[in-house]
């Protein structure tokens, strides 16, 4: 396992879950590929769920594209995300609430908490709580964790199992200093970066950001060379919300 981090990845008998809670049908490839693919590759079962296919904000490479309709958009981009969902080793699920502006009504909320519900997950990965940026992003990360509070209320849904106390993990935004966001958990993807790019190949709509994010990658890797023993070339970051509960800090 990954001491330290919280983010485990042992292998195991039984198949553990994950989720990432993502914005757009891209955010969860570029910022969460590694982990979603080192934890595929451990057996663990991760459920990706999109809220949008980032179809008006995102798109703009397909917008300039003669003919073009929303429908075409929304239809190429649940396209690229599926296959870049099935290259990570992920399930993929899509609430299509349009985005820019992106607006989560209670019906949405409650489809997540019973996501929850059903997926028990042990650790969640989401956006960042700011980002000037992008309002949709910090707007999914606000309803990932309101949907992880219902789902620990024993008054909501009586009868249904409420779940335990997954760390949330907030992966890094495009422009990180501008979000106030603090890369507090290093996790090495080295081991799964060729999976990781294949997807980013899948996002043919977002090419302009497949070496953007391998530099990020690149980065991240040295940062976690020179915070550990290790040497490690591609990594990912994250930012944590809650404690985390350990019985060693080795």
């Amino acid at each position: 396992m990954l001491r330290g981090s919280g983010l485990q990845v042992s292998k195991v008998a039984d198949a553990r879950t994950a989720m990432v809670v993502s914005a757009h049908s891209a955010d969860f490839v570029w910022r969460a590929g590694g982990a979603i693919a080192l934890h595929a590759e451990r057996g663990w079962n991760v459920t990706v769920v999109c809220l949008s296919f980032g179809e008006r904000g995102e798109s703009a490479k397909l917008w300039r594209e003669p003919g073009m309709t929303m429908e075409k958009v929304k239809t190429n981009r649940k396209e690229e995300a599926t296959r870049a969902a099935e290259i990570l080793g992920a399930k993929v699920i899509f609430f299509d609430v349009g985005d820019y502006p992106m607006r989560i009504l209670d019906n949405v909320l409650y489809e997540l908490v019973a996501l929850y519900r059903k997926i028990r997950p042990e650790f969640v990965l989401t956006h960042s709580l700011k980002d000037p940026y992008n309002f949709d992003h910090p707007l999914v990360s606000h309803a990932a964790q309101e949907a992880r509070v219902v789902a620990q209320a024993q008054g909501h849904e009586p009868g249904t199992p409420v779940i335990g106390a997954p760390p949330v993990f907030l992966f890094e935004p495009h422009q990180p200093e501008q979000c106030e966001w603090r890369p507090q958990v290093l996790l090495d993807i080295t081991a799964v970066w060729p999976r990781k790019y294949e997807a980013f190949k899948a996002m043919n709509a977002q090419e302009h950001l497949w070496h953007y994010y391998e530099r990020v990658a690149l980065q991240r890797g040295a940062q976690a060379s020179r915070n550990s023993n290790r040497s490690i070339q591609y990594g990912e970051a994250y930012q944590r919300i809650f404690p985390q509960v350990t019985e060693e800090l080795a």
